[in-house]
Protein backbone atom coordinates (compact mmCIF):
# COMPACT_ATOMS: atom_id res chain seq x y z
CA UNK A 1 0.00 0.00 0.00
CA UNK A 2 1.86 3.24 -1.31
CA UNK A 3 -0.91 5.62 -0.56
CA UNK A 4 -2.92 7.15 2.84
CA UNK A 5 -5.39 9.49 2.23
CA UNK A 6 -5.86 12.06 4.93
CA UNK A 7 -4.55 15.60 6.29
CA UNK A 8 -0.72 14.88 7.43
CA UNK A 9 2.22 15.14 5.03
CA UNK A 10 3.85 11.68 5.16
CA UNK A 11 6.95 9.46 4.29
CA UNK A 12 6.18 6.13 3.57
CA UNK A 13 8.81 3.71 4.35
CA UNK A 14 8.67 0.83 1.72
CA UNK A 15 11.24 -1.96 1.15
CA UNK A 16 13.66 -0.37 -1.05
CA UNK A 17 12.67 3.38 -1.29
CA UNK A 18 10.86 6.32 0.45
CA UNK A 19 7.87 7.53 -1.25
CA UNK A 20 6.02 11.04 0.06
CA UNK A 21 2.55 11.52 0.48
CA UNK A 22 1.26 14.74 0.71
CA UNK A 23 -2.59 15.55 1.07
CA UNK A 24 -4.74 17.41 -0.64
CA UNK A 25 -5.36 20.01 1.40
CA UNK A 26 -2.67 22.89 2.01
CA UNK A 27 0.49 22.23 4.40
CA UNK A 28 3.05 23.45 5.95
CA UNK A 29 5.15 22.69 2.86
CA UNK A 30 3.34 25.13 0.90
CA UNK A 31 5.45 27.86 -0.61
CA UNK A 32 2.91 30.23 0.57
CA UNK A 33 3.45 30.99 4.09
CA UNK A 34 0.56 32.63 6.04
CA UNK A 35 0.89 32.94 10.04
CA UNK A 36 -2.72 32.67 10.73
CA UNK A 37 -2.93 29.59 8.91
CA UNK A 38 0.55 28.39 11.04
CA UNK A 39 -0.82 29.15 14.30
CA UNK A 40 -3.96 27.49 13.70
CA UNK A 41 -1.91 24.47 12.88
CA UNK A 42 0.89 24.94 15.30
CA UNK A 43 1.39 22.90 18.72
CA UNK A 44 3.61 21.82 21.48
CA UNK A 45 2.97 19.34 23.20
CA UNK A 46 5.36 18.11 26.76
CA UNK A 47 5.35 14.19 26.37
CA UNK A 48 8.16 14.37 29.86
CA UNK A 49 10.12 16.31 31.49
CA UNK A 50 12.43 14.88 34.28
CA UNK A 51 15.75 16.86 35.81
CA UNK A 52 17.71 17.37 33.00
CA UNK A 53 15.79 15.70 30.21
CA UNK A 54 13.04 17.32 27.98
CA UNK A 55 10.94 15.38 25.25
CA UNK A 56 8.32 17.06 23.78
CA UNK A 57 6.42 17.24 20.43
CA UNK A 58 6.50 20.29 17.89
CA UNK A 59 3.37 20.16 15.62
CA UNK A 60 2.16 21.56 12.48
CA UNK A 61 6.09 22.67 11.87
CA UNK A 62 8.40 23.29 8.67
CA UNK A 63 11.90 21.32 9.14
CA UNK A 64 13.74 24.14 8.67
CA UNK A 65 11.92 25.66 11.60
CA UNK A 66 12.61 22.68 14.11
CA UNK A 67 16.51 22.16 12.72
CA UNK A 68 16.59 26.32 13.41
CA UNK A 69 15.66 25.54 17.08
CA UNK A 70 18.47 22.50 17.23
CA UNK A 71 21.30 24.48 15.67
CA UNK A 72 20.41 27.50 18.20
CA UNK A 73 20.54 25.41 21.27
CA UNK A 74 24.24 23.94 20.19
CA UNK A 75 25.22 26.62 18.90
CA UNK A 76 24.12 30.42 20.16
CA UNK A 77 22.53 29.82 23.87
CA UNK A 78 25.48 30.33 26.22
CA UNK A 79 26.94 29.20 29.19
CA UNK A 80 29.78 29.56 31.44
CA UNK A 81 33.15 27.23 31.00
CA UNK A 82 36.48 27.68 32.33
CA UNK A 83 38.49 28.92 29.74
CA UNK A 84 41.78 30.11 31.20
CA UNK A 85 44.01 27.44 33.52
CA UNK A 86 46.85 29.30 35.09
CA UNK A 87 49.68 25.92 36.25
CA UNK A 88 51.74 27.20 38.92
CA UNK A 89 52.84 23.64 39.48
CA UNK A 90 51.85 20.33 38.15
CA UNK A 91 53.96 17.57 38.89
CA UNK A 92 51.56 15.03 37.64
CA UNK A 93 51.46 12.79 34.98
CA UNK A 94 48.81 14.41 32.88
CA UNK A 95 50.42 17.29 30.39
CA UNK A 96 49.53 20.95 31.21
CA UNK A 97 47.54 20.84 28.23
CA UNK A 98 45.39 18.22 28.37
CA UNK A 99 44.70 19.04 31.91
CA UNK A 100 43.19 22.26 30.63
CA UNK A 101 41.34 20.85 28.47
CA UNK A 102 39.51 17.95 30.82
CA UNK A 103 39.11 21.12 33.53
CA UNK A 104 37.25 23.12 30.96
CA UNK A 105 34.51 19.87 29.94
CA UNK A 106 33.53 20.26 33.67
CA UNK A 107 30.34 21.64 33.65
CA UNK A 108 29.42 24.73 35.93
CA UNK A 109 26.18 25.72 37.60
CA UNK A 110 26.75 29.21 37.06
CA UNK A 111 23.42 30.86 35.37
CA UNK A 112 24.95 32.38 32.10
CA UNK A 113 21.81 35.03 32.29
CA UNK A 114 23.89 36.96 35.48
CA UNK A 115 27.29 36.96 33.71
CA UNK A 116 28.40 39.47 30.54
CA UNK A 117 30.18 38.74 27.49
CA UNK A 118 33.93 38.96 28.26
CA UNK A 119 34.82 41.29 25.16
CA UNK A 120 38.46 41.36 25.60
CA UNK A 121 40.20 38.19 26.24
CA UNK A 122 43.04 39.71 27.39
CA UNK A 123 41.28 42.22 30.03
CA UNK A 124 41.66 41.62 33.46
CA UNK A 125 38.80 39.37 35.04
CA UNK A 126 35.66 41.60 36.33
CA UNK A 127 33.22 40.15 39.02
CA UNK A 128 30.58 40.91 35.96
CA UNK A 129 31.98 38.45 33.31
CA UNK A 130 34.31 35.91 34.81
CA UNK A 131 34.29 33.55 37.50
CA UNK A 132 37.81 32.02 39.65
CA UNK A 133 38.54 29.23 41.12
CA UNK A 134 41.51 27.64 42.50
CA UNK A 135 43.23 23.97 43.03
CA UNK A 136 45.46 23.26 45.37
CA UNK A 137 45.84 19.73 45.94
CA UNK A 138 48.69 16.81 47.30
CA UNK A 139 49.08 13.49 47.17
CA UNK A 140 51.10 11.57 50.45
CA UNK A 141 51.39 8.76 51.77
CA UNK A 142 48.22 7.65 54.03
CA UNK A 143 49.63 7.03 57.49
CA UNK A 144 46.46 7.20 59.63
CA UNK A 145 44.81 4.39 57.18
CA UNK A 146 43.22 1.37 59.65
CA UNK A 147 43.17 -0.36 56.57
CA UNK A 148 47.40 -1.71 56.66
CA UNK A 149 46.93 -4.72 54.90
CA UNK A 150 44.94 -2.82 51.81
CA UNK A 151 46.24 -2.09 48.51
CA UNK A 152 43.49 -0.19 47.07
CA UNK A 153 44.77 3.57 46.09
CA UNK A 154 42.58 4.70 48.21
CA UNK A 155 43.52 3.66 51.14
CA UNK A 156 47.13 4.05 51.05
CA UNK A 157 47.35 7.55 49.60
CA UNK A 158 45.77 10.65 51.10
CA UNK A 159 44.16 12.75 47.78
CA UNK A 160 45.16 9.73 44.99
CA UNK A 161 42.55 11.09 42.71
CA UNK A 162 41.19 14.39 42.26
CA UNK A 163 37.49 15.11 41.42
CA UNK A 164 35.47 18.35 40.76
CA UNK A 165 34.79 19.06 44.15
CA UNK A 166 38.26 19.67 45.09
CA UNK A 167 37.66 23.37 42.88
CA UNK A 168 37.46 25.85 45.20
CA UNK A 169 35.84 29.32 44.10
CA UNK A 170 37.76 32.37 44.75
CA UNK A 171 35.13 35.36 44.55
CA UNK A 172 35.89 38.61 42.68
CA UNK A 173 35.22 41.77 43.84
CA UNK A 174 31.33 41.50 45.54
CA UNK A 175 30.74 38.08 43.69
CA UNK A 176 30.43 36.91 47.59
CA UNK A 177 27.66 38.82 48.46
CA UNK A 178 25.54 37.89 44.62
CA UNK A 179 26.23 33.86 44.87
CA UNK A 180 26.88 31.36 47.07
CA UNK A 181 29.53 28.39 46.26
CA UNK A 182 26.46 26.07 45.68
CA UNK A 183 25.43 28.58 42.82
CA UNK A 184 28.85 28.71 40.90
CA UNK A 185 30.35 25.21 41.37
CA UNK A 186 30.73 22.33 39.33
CA UNK A 187 27.48 20.97 38.54
CA UNK A 188 28.81 16.88 39.12
CA UNK A 189 31.24 17.05 42.46
CA UNK A 190 32.94 13.21 41.09
CA UNK A 191 34.02 14.03 37.69
CA UNK A 192 37.64 12.59 38.35
CA UNK A 193 40.18 15.00 36.90
CA UNK A 194 43.12 13.13 37.45
CA UNK A 195 44.89 10.29 39.64
CA UNK A 196 48.31 11.68 41.22
CA UNK A 197 50.64 9.36 43.72
CA UNK A 198 52.44 10.68 46.78
CA UNK A 199 54.76 13.44 45.08
CA UNK A 200 52.14 14.81 42.58
CA UNK A 201 51.03 18.27 43.06
CA UNK A 202 48.48 20.80 41.76
CA UNK A 203 48.14 24.19 41.98
CA UNK A 204 46.02 26.20 39.20
CA UNK A 205 44.13 28.70 38.77
CA UNK A 206 41.07 28.79 36.71
CA UNK A 207 39.14 31.03 35.00
CA UNK A 208 35.45 30.42 33.71
CA UNK A 209 33.80 33.18 31.03
CA UNK A 210 30.13 33.14 29.05
CA UNK A 211 29.86 32.07 25.67
CA UNK A 212 28.54 29.49 23.46
CA UNK A 213 28.82 26.79 21.11
CA UNK A 214 30.07 28.58 18.38
CA UNK A 215 33.64 29.21 20.29
CA UNK A 216 34.01 25.73 21.79
CA UNK A 217 31.60 22.62 22.40
CA UNK A 218 32.55 23.14 26.12
CA UNK A 219 30.05 26.10 25.84
CA UNK A 220 27.38 24.23 24.60
CA UNK A 221 24.11 24.22 27.57
CA UNK A 222 23.19 20.94 26.18
CA UNK A 223 24.80 17.06 26.35
CA UNK A 224 22.96 16.72 23.17
CA UNK A 225 19.04 18.24 21.52
CA UNK A 226 17.99 16.23 18.69
CA UNK A 227 15.03 15.91 16.79
CA UNK A 228 12.96 12.92 14.79
CA UNK A 229 9.71 12.61 12.64
CA UNK A 230 6.80 10.72 14.76
CA UNK A 231 6.50 7.30 13.20
CA UNK A 232 3.18 6.48 12.39
CA UNK A 233 2.33 2.31 12.03
CA UNK A 234 -0.69 0.43 10.70
CA UNK A 235 -1.88 -2.90 10.60
CA UNK A 236 -3.72 -3.01 7.29
CA UNK A 237 -4.30 -7.04 7.02
CA UNK A 238 -5.04 -8.85 10.05
CA UNK A 239 -2.60 -10.60 11.28
CA UNK A 240 -3.21 -13.67 13.75
CA UNK A 241 -1.90 -16.63 15.31
CA UNK A 242 2.11 -17.28 15.12
CA UNK A 243 2.22 -14.58 12.82
CA UNK A 244 1.62 -11.77 15.42
CA UNK A 245 4.45 -12.75 17.39
CA UNK A 246 6.68 -13.06 14.64
CA UNK A 247 5.57 -9.29 13.97
CA UNK A 248 5.50 -7.69 17.54
CA UNK A 249 9.52 -8.77 17.30
CA UNK A 250 9.89 -7.00 13.63
CA UNK A 251 9.18 -4.13 15.90
CA UNK A 252 11.18 -1.88 18.83
CA UNK A 253 9.64 -3.46 22.18
CA UNK A 254 6.03 -1.93 23.15
CA UNK A 255 5.44 -1.07 19.83
CA UNK A 256 3.18 -4.44 18.50
CA UNK A 257 0.99 -5.64 20.71
CA UNK A 258 -0.41 -9.55 20.52
CA UNK A 259 -3.95 -10.10 21.90
CA UNK A 260 -6.57 -12.60 22.68
CA UNK A 261 -10.13 -12.95 22.57
CA UNK A 262 -12.44 -15.80 22.10
CA UNK A 263 -9.29 -17.70 21.97
CA UNK A 264 -7.75 -15.46 18.84
CA UNK A 265 -4.91 -14.35 19.24
CA UNK A 266 -4.36 -11.17 16.98
CA UNK A 267 -1.77 -7.93 16.57
CA UNK A 268 -2.28 -4.76 17.51
CA UNK A 269 -0.37 -1.46 16.91
CA UNK A 270 0.14 -0.43 20.79
CA UNK A 271 2.29 2.84 20.43
CA UNK A 272 4.31 3.79 17.41
CA UNK A 273 6.37 6.31 18.42
CA UNK A 274 9.15 4.90 19.75
CA UNK A 275 10.01 2.51 16.55
CA UNK A 276 12.99 2.84 14.83
CA UNK A 277 12.08 1.81 11.86
CA UNK A 278 14.04 -0.89 11.02
CA UNK A 279 11.87 -2.56 8.42
CA UNK A 280 12.40 -5.54 9.75
CA UNK A 281 8.78 -6.15 8.57
CA UNK A 282 9.89 -6.85 5.38
CA UNK A 283 12.07 -10.27 5.61
CA UNK A 284 9.09 -12.16 6.21
CA UNK A 285 7.01 -12.39 2.67
CA UNK A 286 3.97 -13.35 4.53
CA UNK A 287 4.29 -9.76 6.73
CA UNK A 288 5.19 -7.05 4.52
CA UNK A 289 1.73 -6.49 2.74
CA UNK A 290 -0.11 -6.25 6.23
CA UNK A 291 1.64 -3.50 7.51
CA UNK A 292 2.13 0.52 5.96
CA UNK A 293 5.45 2.32 8.20
CA UNK A 294 4.93 6.21 7.97
CA UNK A 295 6.50 9.05 9.13
CA UNK A 296 4.70 12.28 9.63
CA UNK A 297 6.48 14.94 8.37
CA UNK A 298 5.34 18.29 9.74
CA UNK A 299 5.55 16.61 13.26
CA UNK A 300 8.87 16.05 14.94
CA UNK A 301 9.46 14.67 18.20
CA UNK A 302 12.15 17.19 20.04
CA UNK A 303 14.46 16.33 22.75
CA UNK A 304 16.52 18.33 24.59
CA UNK A 305 18.96 16.49 27.18
CA UNK A 306 21.04 19.69 29.56
CA UNK A 307 24.27 19.45 30.87
CA UNK A 308 22.42 21.01 34.24
CA UNK A 309 23.34 24.65 34.57
CA UNK A 310 20.01 25.66 33.16
CA UNK A 311 16.95 23.02 33.08
CA UNK A 312 15.93 22.09 29.28
CA UNK A 313 12.39 24.33 29.15
CA UNK A 314 14.50 27.72 29.32
CA UNK A 315 17.05 26.44 27.10
CA UNK A 316 14.20 26.03 24.39
CA UNK A 317 12.79 29.12 26.23
CA UNK A 318 16.63 31.16 24.97
CA UNK A 319 16.56 29.79 21.18
CA UNK A 320 13.58 31.32 21.24
CA UNK A 321 14.22 34.54 22.01
CA UNK A 322 17.72 34.49 20.41
CA UNK A 323 15.69 33.45 17.09
CA UNK A 324 13.50 36.79 17.66
CA UNK A 325 16.24 38.81 18.13
CA UNK A 326 18.49 37.53 14.94
CA UNK A 327 14.69 38.08 12.98
CA UNK A 328 14.39 41.70 14.39
CA UNK A 329 18.32 42.33 13.57
CA UNK A 330 17.51 41.45 10.01
CA UNK A 331 14.78 43.32 9.57
CA UNK A 332 16.20 46.33 10.92
CA UNK A 333 19.39 45.86 8.23
CA UNK A 334 16.96 45.62 5.42
CA UNK A 335 15.08 48.49 6.67
CA UNK A 336 17.82 51.14 6.76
Amino acid sequence: MDTIQDEKPRIILTENRVIENFPKEPTVFDEQFEVKKFKKKFSIVLIRHENCEMEFDLIGIHPFLANTFRRLILSDVPSMAIEKVHILNNTSIIQDEVLAHRLGLIPLKADPRRFEFKTDSSATPDERDTLEFELKIKCSNNKDSSKKESSRPEDMYKNSNVYSKHLKWVPIGNQKSKFKDSDVGPIHSDILIAKMRPGHELDLKLFAVKSNGKDHAKFSPVATAFYRLLPDIRIVKPVEGEAAYRLQKCFSPGVIDVRNQNDRKYAVVRDARYDTSSRNVYRHDDLKESVVMTKIQDHFIFTIESVGALPPETIFKEAVTILKDKCLSLLNELNS
